[in-house]
C-alpha cells in the first residue's frame, strides 16, 4: 500500500524534529545546541502546517525562533557564562535524572503500546478545509466568543504580575541613586539654572581677558 505524500512529509519533519532534539541535550556547545532549538521550532512549525493551523505554526516561529532564541544567543554569547561549576554536581545528580529518564521513557512507552486509547484510530487525520477558510479568524472567533470570560481573566493576571514584577524591581534600596519623574516635570529654570556675572580679569599688560 502507496503512503500518502503528506504522512511521508510527517515522518521526514518528525524525524528532523526527534534528531535536532536529541542534538539540543547531546551538544557540548551552548550555540549549537540554541541552533538545534531552533531547527526543533521550524519542523514543529511544519508539522502544524500540516494540521492546517497556521496560526500556532507563526506563532512558535515568531516568539521562540524570533524572541526567545535570540535572547538565549545574546545571554549564551555575550555574558561569557562559566559552564564548569554548573558541570560540577553532575556525578552527584546522575541518578535522579537516570531515574527521570526512565519514567519518561516507560510514559512513552505506554502511549506507544496503548494502541486502542492512543492508536491513529483515536485521532485520525483531519480532513481539508474548504478554500477560504482561515484558521486564524476561527481561532478569533472562538476566543472572542466562547472563551471571553477566561481570556479577560488571563489578562487581568498577567497585568497583575507585570506590575507587581515592576514593583518588585523598583523597591527603593539603600545606598542607590533613583529618579522622581514627577519632581523632574514639575522642575523650573531658576531651580537648575543660575547666572553669574563676574568682573573681567586684567592681564599683566593691561588688557582684559
Amino acid at each position: 500500500m502507496d503512503m500518502p505524500l503528506q504522512e511521508i512529509i510527517f515522518y521526514a519533519f518528525s524525524a528532523v524534529m526527534v534528531l535536532a532534539a536529541i542534538m539540543v541535550i547531546t551538544v557540548r556547545n551552548p550555540v549549537y545546541a540554541a541552533l538545534f532549538l531552533v531547527l526543533t521550532f521550524f519542523t514543529a512549525a511544519a508539522i502544524w502546517m500540516l494540521l492546517e493551523a497556521e496560526f500556532l505554526a507563526i506563532v512558535l516561529v515568531l516568539v521562540y525562533v524570533g524572541a526567545v532564541m535570540v535572547l538565549f544567543l545574546f545571554v549564551v554569547m555575550m555574558l561569557d557564562i562559566n559552564l564548569v561549576p554548573l558541570k560540577e554536581g553532575f556525578i552527584r545528580f546522575l541518578p535522579l535524572g537516570v531515574l527521570v529518564a526512565l519514567v519518561m521513557a516507560a510514559e512513552l512507552l505506554t502511549v506507544l503500546w496503548g494502541r486502542d486509547r492512543f492508536g491513529t484510530g483515536q485521532f485520525p487525520v483531519p480532513e481539508a478545509h474548504p478554500q477560504g477558510y482561515s484558521n486564524t479568524a476561527a481561532l478569533g472567533e472562538k476566543l472572542y466568543t466562547d472563551y471571553l470570560l477566561p481570556f479577560e481573566v488571563a489578562g487581568v493576571l498577567l497585568l497583575v504580575a507585570i506590575v507587581a514584577a515592576t514593583a518588585l524591581t523598583l523597591r527603593r534600596r539603600a545606598g542607590i541613586k533613583t529618579q522622581n519623574p514627577a519632581r523632574q516635570v514639575r522642575v523650573r529654570r531658576d531651580e537648575r539654572v543660575r547666572l553669574v556675572k563676574m568682573k573681567p580679569r586684567s592681564n599683566a599688560d593691561g588688557r582684559e581677558a
